[in-house]
């Protein structure tokens, strides 16, 4: 578990990635991030504060070390199974959300019950500018925080979304300032804490448990569309594009 690093402060564990600058995922980070998070509430913790080092707070994972054909499929099945046990985390989760949390890092901020943003953050789903269909569940978490309208203008756009408009679409919960984000989280962590931690956990379980369902099975239906759309023109057009840092030419093939 070297790229994920666990402190307890009281009743509140906070788990930091730690693959800065962009910190990316892959299944083995999720796995890792899934048992640590098993492990501090199994151990009493109360609250998470799920946090990352560097620039960013999340930007996906890595299309640059990434299979193809059919074993891109298989890889990302077995990354989207830990992603729905960061869903089942028993106790209330507050990300710091520093920088970007982009695609696949949008998926992981939305698994979080809560939201601290800084100035710098900003919120983006840019599959349709990579030329694939969104992963993570945002299919469901992301118009359940924006509503269906905001979230389609997102999806269909790709475009980012910055802080103060996160906050007011509800992507942001709380702000905070420029190097001050886990500050923040850790102080709203250790008010939930406070809780009776049985009530807690029970009205987590119903008020999230249908979401994790939810995410459950749209996860089929977006790795599906995944697999198909990453074997076409405009998915390699548009990932070269966001690798080079150039605007993509899309030709709809």
């Amino acid at each position: 578990m070297i790229d994920i690093q666990v402190q307890r402060n009281g009743f509140v564990a906070v788990l930091e990635i730690r693959r800065g600058p962009a910190n990316f995922f892959d299944r083995e980070l999720l796995a890792d991030l899934a048992d640590a998070a098993a492990a501090v509430t199994a151990d009493g913790a109360r609250a998470v504060v799920l946090c990352a080092e560097g620039k960013h707070f999340c930007a996906g994972a890595d299309f640059s070390a990434a299979p193809s054909g059919a074993a891109r499929a298989d890889s990302s099945r077995l990354l989207y199974a830990e992603a729905v046990r960061i869903f089942e985390i028993a106790v209330p989760v507050v990300a710091a959300v520093q920088g970007a949390a982009v695609g696949g890092g949008l998926g992981l901020a939305l698994a979080a019950d809560f939201r601290v943003a800084g100035p710098a953050a900003r919120f983006q789903a840019n599959f349709a500018r990579l030329g694939f269909h969104q992963g993570f569940g945002l299919s469901i978490t992301l118009p359940l925080v924006v509503g269906h309208q905001r979230a389609t203008e997102m999806l269909y756009s790709g475009r980012a979304v910055h802080t103060p408009e996160a906050l007011e679409w509800g992507l942001a919960d709380r702000w905070a300032e420029a190097g001050a984000e886990r500050e923040v989280a850790m102080a709203w962590a250790a008010e939930l804490a406070g809780s009776a931690p049985l009530a807690v956990r029970s009205m987590k379980q119903t008020l999230r448990g249908p979401i994790t369902d939810q995410v459950r099975r749209a996860l089929d239906r977006e790795l599906a569309e995944q697999a198909r759309l990453w074997e076409t023109e405009d998915s390699r057009r548009g990932i070269e594009a966001s690798r080079l840092r150039q605007a993509p030419d899309f030709i709809g093939r």
